[in-house]
């Protein structure tokens, strides 16, 4: 509508208001507002249409932590209903499949492009765009891979949230310790190629040197050097293992929690699926939360802020989680201490 009729309208509605303009010409003045402005108009334009799309490495990431990541989004009013479409790519455990993948989902326009666990789905997405905003979910060292300039200001189109904090490495080592008090020689599996877990491997030397333990890194590039890897741990004596969870290793969960079962060694992971499972114990963050408040940045994105101005956020809230059928079938018994400090008890 141009200005000068809206202005017109609005000082005929006062004169109404002031009581000297007759009730038919009230009703006819109606009537051209009606046509001029329809009552969607009138009331509030439709509501906008956001377009997002989800990159994941791992198997299966729609059916767990992304429905915390949808369930955020509904709660803050995003309904695929309403005003909402959701697509998402999974490159099933396959990193070789992640770059056309991202690039389908650029070529889709989303208006924000969110990426699940893990560091390549990450770098997959801001290789194929330099102007979709993405927000990561849990990147573990996004600084050293790259992804950001800094944690405080990412810079660029990407932003996120990293699933790491220092001193977890130390605090696991710990836990380790007091299910088998006095051992001296760990083991710690990891995923060399992961820049995570160079980041956390460091920081767990720094932790056994502190406590005066010995660690045998076990690095594994596959899923099939997995076995002899745990094998050479218990061939050595190793009696403990501090698994380092990376796409591979985390997919792997299960296996690894039989084959450490198998080989007798208490392991403890970082993520309570992990220990549900079968795995002896797990202490890492919340993941369900992450992906909320990842669902939170997206979020402050479409209301307009821009990635780079988003600080990486750390989390705040960790999970001890302990399975006592392992421990049982182990010949462990956890210290009454543990239990009362744990999360949950899968018994």
């Amino acid at each position: 509508m141009a200005a000068s009729e809206q202005g017109r309208i609005e000082r005929r509605f006062a004169a109404i208001l002031a009581g000297s303009v007759r009730r038919r010409e009230f009703i006819t003045l109606l009537s051209v507002a009606f046509i001029l402005r329809p009552p969607n108009a009138i009331a509030q334009r439709a509501e906008k249409w956001h377009r997002l799309g989800f990159l994941a490495l791992v198997p299966g990431e729609d059916s767990t932590l992304m429905r915390a990541l949808l369930e955020r989004l509904h709660e803050l009013g995003y309904n695929e209903a309403t005003n909402m479409s959701f697509e998402y790519h999974s490159a099933e455990g396959h990193p070789e499949r992640l770059a056309p993948l991202a690039a389908e989902l650029v070529r889709a326009k989303p208006n924000v492009l969110i990426t699940g666990f893990g560091t390549l789905a990450a770098q997959a997405a801001k290789a194929a765009t330099a102007t979709i905003p993405i927000v990561f979910t849990t990147v573990g060292d996004p600084l050293g891979a790259g992804i950001v300039a800094s944690l405080s200001r990412p810079g660029a189109n990407i932003t996120g949230l990293t699933d790491q904090a220092r001193d977890t490495e130390g605090k696991r080592l710990q836990l380790l310790q007091e299910l088998i008090p006095g051992n001296h020689e760990i083991a710690v599996l990891l995923n060399p190629d992961t820049p995570f877990s160079r980041l956390a491997l460091q920081e767990a030397k720094t932790a056994a040197e502190y406590a005066h333990i010995r660690l045998d890194v076990l690095e594994a590039r596959t899923a099939e050097e997995v076995p002899a890897r745990l094998e050479h741990a218990a061939s050595v004596g190793l009696s403990g293992l501090l698994i380092l969870e990376d796409p591979l290793i985390y997919s792997m969960r299960r296996k690894i929690a039989d084959l450490a079962a198998r080989f007798r060694l208490p392991a403890i992971y970082v993520y309570r699926d992990s220990a549900e499972a079968g795995g002896l114990i797990s202490y890492g963050p919340d993941r369900r939360q992450i992906y909320r408040r990842a669902a939170e940045y997206v979020d402050k994105i479409l209301k307009g802020a821009k990635p780079a101005d988003l600080a990486v956020e750390q989390p705040t809230k960790f999970e001890l989680v302990i399975n006592l059928r392992t421990a049982k079938a182990l010949g462990l018994d956890i210290p009454p201490t543990l239990l009362a400090r744990a999360d949950e008890v899968i018994e």
